[in-house]
């Protein structure tokens, strides 16, 4: 007689068991976005705003971010993209400008040098303090790290050269539909 107790599980059972626990974690992604969803709807932040994307999949969002005042990007709005992995809020979203930005912590593909979103994210983090920091490093950029190094040194020497420079590559929200 065979003994099914202590038997490892048959392919059959541990597919049961993977697809069961990806629904699973699919539940938890779905139920923290919602919960950001509403914090930001209620508590809106001035400046920043996200949302799902219009095809209803809650794992892609649009955001959007006024320049804060007293920066090259004052008066600009710039568009970015959220893909949240399926183990959010444990592995940080992938972000991307959408809006063509001049930056040093930025690269002309849109991807964004910032600890928070690498090596330093942590599940605390949310859609809407990542778009505070992003907001914030528009203001102050890391360029001991920089993606863009002529924008880095533009920065640090020149910064009517700078805005010509912003101004230059940005776009309208508007334009980039």
């Amino acid at each position: 007689m065979e003994d099914t107790q202590n038997s490892a599980p048959d392919a059959h059972e541990v597919s049961k068991l993977n697809s069961s626990a990806q629904r699973s974690d699919t539940q938890s992604v779905t139920k923290r976005l919602q919960s950001e969803l509403m914090q930001l709807m209620l508590s809106p932040s001035p400046g920043i705003s996200a949302f799902p994307n219009a095809d209803g999949n809650l794992l892609f969002w649009t955001a959007t971010i006024t320049g804060p005042t007293e920066t090259p990007y004052e008066g600009l709005t710039l568009k970015l993209s959220f893909e949240f992995p399926n183990n959010y809020p444990y592995s940080p979203p992938t972000v991307l400008f959408k809006t063509p930005i001049y930056h040093p912590n930025v690269d002309f593909s849109g991807r964004i040098c910032l600890d928070i979103l690498k090596d330093k994210w942590s599940a605390v983090y949310n859609v809407q303090s990542v778009l505070l920091s992003l907001q914030s490093l528009l203001g102050e950029p890391n360029n001991s790290s920089p993606l863009n190094a002529q924008a880095a040194e533009l920065w640090d020497t020149d910064q009517e050269e700078f805005k010509k420079h912003v101004l230059a590559r940005h776009r309208d929200v508007e334009d980039l539909e």
